[in-house]
């Protein structure tokens, strides 16, 4: 049987969007309306906010922690986040976990490996943007990063925060995200990655001035793939 699933959850537009890909893909694979079987839960996002505006990681940790509890008490045997931010407290929850988890920028690594690229331009919140997730993580592919200017970093954190978390998608920020990600381009960058879960319900790939490594559906997939290797 395919290895059940645990979405340990943060924000839900994000977290839906991994959910549909992960049962929307599967079947391709498995048979007509077959997945594997999935779970998901979340605190509120409003819990996660104090911890993460103060850098309280291990408060982060906590909360994401609490949620695994709760998801292998119903039966997980694979756990994914989808949400990149509170990936910096990713070592302190898997360290403890009984169950194996699957870090968001290994899924996109490998498919920027894969695809040849060797330096991403990072877009997400601020935190993210100048955090260590991707940059640690990429170093081991042997990839390097590039982020945004301040003032570019602060609107799209607020665009992520004010907009997108709640399912407001506009125009003039679909834009504005182009217009960031053609500065990257410029500055050398071969792809982009969409690193708030989210960024991929507003950037269209068909025109974007770069590639785009889609973190949300790359973790979705690496799950999927994860959990039919032993089948």
């Amino acid at each position: 049987m395919p290895k059940h699933i645990g979405i340990v959850a943060c924000s839900a537009e994000g977290a839906a969007l991994c959910y549909r890909t992960l049962c929307g893909e599967a079947p391709a694979r498995m048979g007509e309306h077959m997945h594997p079987e999935v779970s998901m839960h979340t605190y509120p996002l409003g819990e996660y906010m104090p911890f993460i505006r103060s850098g309280d990681w291990k408060g982060v940790a906590d909360l994401m922690a609490g949620t695994a509890e709760k998801l292998v008490s119903i039966g997980a045997e694979l756990l994914i986040c989808p949400d990149n931010t509170i990936h910096e407290a990713f070592s302190l929850v898997e360290k403890t976990s009984p169950v194996p988890w699957i870090h968001i920028a290994d899924a996109v690594g490998a498919e920027a490996q894969a695809r040849g690229y060797k330096t991403l331009g990072i877009t997400g919140t601020k935190y993210l943007m100048t955090g260590p997730v991707y940059p640690e993580r990429l170093a081991d592919f042997g990839i390097t990063c590039e982020i945004p200017d301040t003032p570019d970093r602060d609107r799209i954190d607020t665009i992520i925060f004010k907009q997108l978390v709640n399912g407001i998608f506009t125009e003039e920020s679909r834009l504005y995200f182009n217009t960031v990600i053609e500065e990257l381009k410029s500055r050398g960058c071969d792809a982009v990655v969409l690193g708030c879960t989210e960024i991929p319900l507003l950037v269209n790939p068909d025109d974007c001035p770069l590639p785009v490594l889609d973190s949300t559906r790359l973790l979705a997939r690496a799950a999927l793939e994860r959990a039919l290797a032993d089948e």
